[in-house]
C-alpha cells in the first residue's frame, strides 16, 4: 500500500521531505506535546491523581475532594485514572505498535509508571510510526481527547452536553457540538464532523 500524498490528520499535502509518511512534521510535533502533557509528576495524570487515594488493599483509585476545588465528576476521574482509563488508551497502542517493529510493551507496575513508561515508548517511536503506521490519524485522536478530558476535568471546566443522533440503519450514538465525527458501531460507517451533526437527533423514549 503506497503511503498517502496528505497527511491523514490535517490533512496538509506532504512536503518532499515528508514523502514516505502518513502525517506531515507538524501533526507530529502536536501529538509528541501532547504525549508529553499526559506523563510526569507535573502531568495531567499525576494531577488527576491529586484529587484521588489509593484504596485500601489494592491499586485502585478512590475519589476524595480536594479543598475548595469541588471535583465536577467522580465517574469522570476514576474513568480516566484507573485502569481502562488512561493508562490503557496509552498501553493498548504501544501493544499495537509493537506489532509493527515500534517498541515493547513494558513489565507494568503502578499505574502512574505504567503512564510514564507507555509514554515514553510512544514518544520514542513516534517517528517511525509516523512512517509506518496506517492509523496515525486514529492514535492522534485517541490521544488529544485524553488529553482535552484531563484538562477540562483539573480545570473545573463543563463537559459538553452529549445529543443521541440516530444513524440511518437505526444505530443511535451520542455526540457533541466539537466531535470531530465516529464510526458507526452498528454499519461501520464513517461520519465527519458536519456529516455526523446533520444526523436526526433520536427521540427520547418514554420512561
Amino acid at each position: 500500500m503506497d503511503a498517502p500524498a496528505a497527511c491523514t490528520i490535517c490533512p496538509r499535502q506532504l512536503l518532499d521531505h515528508e514523502t514516505g509518511r502518513h502525517i506531515c512534521t507538524p501533526c507530529e510535533q502536536r501529538i509528541d506535546q501532547n504525549l508529553r502533557k499526559l506523563a510526569g509528576p507535573a502531568g495531567l495524570y499525576a494531577r488527576l491523581c491529586l484529587r484521588i487515594q489509593p484504596g485500601r488493599g489494592s491499586d485502585g483509585p478512590v475519589v476524595t475532594r480536594s479543598a475548595g476545588h469541588p471535583i465536577p465528576c467522580n465517574e469522570a476521574v476514576l474513568s480516566l485514572t484507573a485502569n481502562g482509563g488512561i493508562v490503557s488508551t496509552l498501553e493498548t497502542w504501544v501493544e499495537d505498535w509493537a506489532s509493527y517493529g515500534l517498541g515493547i510493551h513494558g513489565p507494568g507496575g503502578r499505574l502512574q509508571h505504567r503512564v510514564d513508561q507507555a509514554v515514553d515508548t510512544l514518544r520514542r517511536n513516534l517517528t517511525r510510526a509516523a512512517h509506518r503506521h496506517p492509523a496515525m490519524d486514529e492514535f492522534g485522536r485517541e490521544i488529544y481527547q485524553a488529553v482535552r478530558q484531563a484538562e477540562a476535568i483539573i480545570s473545573g471546566e463543563r463537559q459538553p452536553r452529549r445529543i443521541p443522533v440516530t444513524c440511518p440503519c437505526g444505530t443511535v450514538t451520542s455526540v457533541t457540538l466539537d466531535t470531530d465525527g465516529f464510526e458507526c458501531r452498528g454499519c461501520q460507517r464513517g461520519y465527519g464532523h458536519s456529516e455526523a451533526l446533520r444526523l436526526q437527533v433520536a427521540e427520547r423514549r418514554a420512561a
